[in-house]
């Protein structure tokens, strides 16, 4: 599924009309049919709901009016409030001209006196009001009637984007509809997914209106949301005839004194993934206590100093490396020069995958000329902290720019980048980028992280492409953390619990309905 920017969506409209042959006041009409049975969906029967629709000048207020004909004729109670006066043209005015018709309330918003009132008479809001064409702050009437939205409506749903966002960049302009399920056509808009704005879209449906797949494929948007045809889509199949071998050779280098949890995690995880061998290098001060802890896990001891890993450890790990189909480096790795000198042999020697998760992503940022000369496949797993050492930009501004941070540190190191936060972005060497919509606030706890890296490793091992199992990887990651928070709670979601709902994850995604 992909997202896109206001200018490609408009491109995309106008290709359906002119290469596609799709009047676009049909596509109009779909827009409005598709809001319609999601509010049928939440509400069943909308005979006798009273409904205001809030309606702005242009196509998305067009919108509105078809969505008023539609429910009106659905046997609603529908009101019409136009907040940016009377004047319309094109398909807007088309379906304003119907609506004057018909038996239903239309009324300009020219005052604040009523507007309370108003709000609070309806059962549902519907914002028609910007959509993905807003300029500028939103500011006088306009701010008042979204104002008087979010503090008194029972429920708002809201067409395309909620009004007052930037469907681009994410920012609110001065104030936004707060809503309870947004209704975006053809593709997600890709400000939805940024910060602050995901935190007002309420529950995202992405609705056909009919545009034929390969209007959208030749706009070239490079923007993805992953989804779980993706995912399912891409994960190899498990034959009959098969043996342990077939399905990932995993190596993971990993842990030290008091973070042993970061080892167990992530090779477990890679277990669980469905990885066929999973070997966990570690200091051989800690692998007494982790043979006792691992049963599926092998373990392979080697030297340590001052409890970490020693460098004089790297001829057995490159030996290793040599089974491997996959490395993970880095969880728990403690952050010494030993390590970076670890890191920085895997990078001159590794042929296959290397997976570069935490301890590992600050060593690497210690030697950063040695990711740009090394020539097998580079997944890291930074959060904003650990891409600002790998990049040298200050966090926030990583924060600000997560998607073009993103790109321009994978094109110019060649690497698949998963930036880590909620709405994770992963970013390949060629560009293309993947927003995840799974998970929830209670995988920011520790050694999430870890299992995310572990299931990575699991699938870049089974021969997927590494920037394809990376997104896979995420969508899983999230989806477990989905499944724990509906088990526990939010508050109690735990790396081990998410890490024991990878199979429940995988068997919603995997298993045929």
């Amino acid at each position: 599924m992909k997202a896109c920017y206001a200018a490609q969506m408009r491109a995309v409209d106008k290709a359906a009309t002119e290469k596609g042959g799709i009047p676009s006041i049909i596509l109009m009409e779909n827009a409005a049919l598709a809001c319609v049975n999601e509010l049928k969906k939440d509400f069943g029967s909308l005979k006798q709901k009273r409904i205001a629709i809030f309606c702005g000048k242009g196509n998305n207020g067009g919108d509105g009016f078809a969505i008023a004909r539609h429910l009106h004729n659905a046997g609603a109670i529908v009101s019409v409030y136009l907040v940016c006066g009377n004047e319309f043209k094109g398909d807007a005015k088309i379906n304003f001209d119907i609506i004057k018709k018909m038996d239903i309330n239309i009324d300009i918003i020219s005052d604040t006196e009523n507007l309370r009132y108003i709000v609070r008479a309806n059962e549902i809001i519907i914002d028609a009001i910007y959509g993905t064409g807003i300029h500028g702050s939103v500011t006088g009437l306009s701010y008042d009637v979204i104002n008087e939205i979010n503090e008194n409506s029972r429920y708002t749903l809201c067409v395309d984007v909620p009004s007052g966002i930037n469907s681009d960049s994410g920012e609110v302009c001065g104030i936004c509809i707060k809503a309870d399920k947004t209704v975006t056509f053809a593709a997600y808009k890709v400000g939805m997914l940024l910060f602050p704005a995901a935190d007002f879209t309420g529950e995202v449906t992405v609705a056909d209106i009919s545009i034929p797949d390969y209007i959208i494929e030749e706009e070239g948007i490079s923007i993805n949301v992953t989804d779980k045809a993706f995912v399912r889509s891409n994960f190899p199949k498990r034959e009959k005839n098969s043996q342990k071998g077939d399905y990932g050779k995993v190596l993971v280098i990993a842990g030290s004194e008091g973070l042993s949890g970061a080892a167990y995690l992530s090779s477990q995880s890679a277990v669980i993934s469905g990885s066929g061998l999973v070997t966990l290098a570690l200091p051989e001060c800690i692998a007494p206590a982790m043979e006792a802890k691992t049963t599926e896990v092998m373990t392979l001891s080697v030297d340590s100093i001052s409890g970490h890993i020693s460098s004089s450890a790297s001829k057995r790990i490159l030996e290793a490396m040599e089974r491997a189909d996959a490395v993970l480096i880095g969880p728990g790795l403690g952050r010494s020069r030993d390590a970076q000198m670890i890191v920085m042999n895997v990078l001159k020697n590794a042929t296959v995958p290397v997976i570069i998760d935490a301890d590992g992503i600050n060593a690497a940022a210690k030697v950063i000329d040695a990711v740009k000369d090394c020539e097998c496949p580079l997944i890291f797993t930074p959060h904003a902290v650990e891409m600002s050492r790998l990049t040298g930009l200050e966090k926030d501004y990583i924060e600000e720019n997560r998607l073009s941070v993103s790109k321009e540190f994978a094109e110019e190191y060649g690497a698949t980048v998963i930036l880590k936060g909620h709405h994770t972005i992963v970013t390949a060497p060629d560009g293309e980028q993947y927003i995840n919509i799974t998970g929830n606030q209670g995988l920011a706890t520790g050694g999430s992280g870890d299992v995310l890296a572990g299931i990575a490793a699991s699938l870049a091992a089974r021969g997927i492409n590494e920037t394809a199992a990376a997104a896979m990887a995420v969508y899983i990651h999230g989806l477990a953390g989905d499944i724990s928070m509906e088990k526990f709670g939010m508050e109690s979601v735990t790396a081990t619990k998410v890490m024991e709902n990878i199979s429940d994850a995988l068997k919603i995604l995997l298993v045929e309905n």
